[in-house]
């Protein structure tokens, strides 16, 4: 993650080949600027929608001292699991679909499944296969194409808190800033740092 003129910016790397630069702009917003940006793009509540991020690690907490991140996000009544990983700019992220089963499997007993994603953790010098569930972030998503990029609206829940979140997807790092910072400009929203769903979610585990 950098920190460009106090703008939140997330580069992710996709492993899959050929490898995917993601750029993303994020910003945190107050409950009314995201009820303005909801009327701006006349998105319904029949456009969001809600998906769930499971969150693991091993019982010694190796993922979270590494500074990655281990999920299996479900939407859409799909599974994809991934693991994120510092790189030398952004996150090295990669992923891997699992079944429903699996996934199953995975929260009740920790069980990794095989491919990708364990091959990776392997390589991080994490060789065990027992993980532990803890805890699940969930986030009501509608999305717009905007400009050049995706414009992504969020309102996540998760134990007694929520939040809400603007994120613009692009594929060019500059235009993309300047496109994200006018149309903040244009809503009359101030820039506020935006921490990525993990660590906002492991902030409150540490405070509840």
């Amino acid at each position: 993650m950098i920190e460009e003129k106090n703008i939140t910016l997330t580069l992710e790397r996709k492993s899959a080949m050929p490898e995917e630069l993601e750029i993303e702009f994020k910003n945190m917003l107050t409950q009314g600027e995201f009820n303005c940006i909801k009327e701006h793009f006349s998105f319904t509540d029949k456009d969001f929608t809600l998906q769930k991020n499971h969150y693991f690690d091993t019982p010694a907490n190796d993922l979270r001292e590494k500074q990655c991140a281990l999920r299996i996000r479900e939407k859409n009544e799909k599974f994809e699991f991934t693991l994120k990983q510092p790189a030398d700019e952004g996150l090295l992220e990669t992923n891997q679909a699992v079944t429903e089963e699996e996934t199953k499997k995975m929260l009740a007993e920790g069980s990794l499944p095989p491919g990708e994603v364990e091959s990776a953790l392997q390589k991080l010098g994490i060789e065990t296969k027992k993980f532990r569930h803890f805890g699940t972030l969930s986030t009501n998503r509608a999305e717009s194409l905007y400009k050049d990029g995706l414009m992504v609206l969020d309102y996540s829940f998760y134990l007694n808190n929520e939040d809400f979140e603007l994120e613009y997807e692009v594929k060019e790092r500059e235009s993309g800033q300047v496109i994200f910072l006018d149309f903040l400009k244009t809503m009359n929203i101030p820039i506020r740092h935006a921490d990525n769903k993990i660590k906002r979610f492991l902030r409150t585990v540490k405070t509840d």
